[in-house]
């Protein structure tokens, strides 16, 4: 019997790596040079069932398997941009279920700590000092539990959904509370642990 590996090679993966920065970052204004480096030199194939390694770069979201999903390129890609992030940066990190977006921050930061949605929503502890808060999925709504966490003037970059559509957003912790600033509709995947509760209607 002769089994047969399907499996892309390393050269072709790196060639689709190159491609995903050129003709999916580039073209739609990512254009921070750290972000660029990040994302070329971290494997996403690595991050995805070995059944999806071949399509790690394609414009869409891999499924992971229990809901979960790595998003598109361009999500992470856009989310890092927006987030800035620094070595002066405490970030806390809700990670979607891949780990892709917390190795892309890390040394870029000077401390991460990454939880599960679960997690995010148990009590905060403590004093609030993170300085930027990323959500690497779409909220129906940024609980309680995150905003306790961070230190006044933090940055949040998220996802937001509403009426079905995803957009991503930005916001600062202000006097204690956090507005979010809408950027641009983009195919993010949702995380059902922070949807809006339904209300009843007459």
């Amino acid at each position: 019997m002769t089994l047969v590996d399907n499996q892309p090679a390393p050269q072709e993966l790196a060639k689709a790596r190159k491609a995903m920065i050129d003709s999916q970052l580039r073209v739609s204004g990512v254009n921070a040079e750290i972000v660029r480096e990040r994302m070329s030199a971290v494997p996403r194939e690595d991050f995805v069932p070995e059944a999806a390694r071949g399509f790690a770069y394609m414009d869409r979201a891999i499924p992971l398997g229990d809901g979960r999903f790595l998003a598109p390129p361009l999500v992470h890609g856009r989310m890092l941009e927006e987030a800035a992030p620094g070595l002066d940066d405490r970030v806390l990190l809700v990670d979607g279920g891949s780990g892709y977006l917390a190795e892309l921050l890390r040394p870029l930061v000077g401390s991460l700590e990454a939880v599960t949605p679960a997690q995010a929503l148990e009590a905060a502890r403590g004093k609030g000092d993170f300085t930027l808060l990323v959500i690497d999925g779409a909220i129906g709504q940024l609980p309680e539990a995150l905003v306790r966490r961070l230190a006044e003037d933090a940055r949040v970059v998220t996802g937001l959904v509403a009426r079905g559509l995803t957009r991503l957003v930005v916001g600062r912790k202000v006097a204690g509370e956090v507005a979010l600033l809408p950027l641009a509709e983009i195919g993010i995947p949702v995380l059902p642990e922070f949807a809006v509760p339904k209300s009843w209607s007459f």
